[in-house]
């Protein structure tokens, strides 16, 4: 699988999803990640390793415990890829500002 395919298989899970917007805040320990979550550890740590494989976080050793720390990189393809679409959608609402601008002329 591509990168950019896995990092939007990694993204579809909103479990997923909330742990990257956890690690904005900095590294976190599997126990601190799955304190928000009604779901079993072994469930977390399967969340963890589909994130660690698409590459949008990293596992450290800290004595006793391995903290969880995000990883952005794959993100920036992800970024690039959906710019051609912003772009699409801003060419989209000038030609309906375009439009209505005309329709408020008309009408006067």
């Amino acid at each position: 699988m591509d990168q950019l395919s896995s990092t939007f298989a990694a993204l579809a899970d909103p479990t997923r999803r909330a742990i990257l917007a956890r690690l904005t805040e900095g590294p976190a320990t599997v126990k601190e990640l799955s304190e928000p979550f009604d779901i079993s550890g072994p469930a977390i740590s399967k969340h963890l390793r589909v994130l660690e494989k698409a590459g949008l976080i990293t596992r450290g050793r800290e004595a006793q415990w391995r903290p969880c720390q995000l990883d952005a990189t794959p993100l920036k393809e992800v970024a690039v890829w959906a710019e051609n679409y912003r772009r699409f959608w801003d060419a989209s609402y000038a030609r309906l500002d375009a439009l209505l601008t005309e329709m408020k002329e008309t009408d006067r």
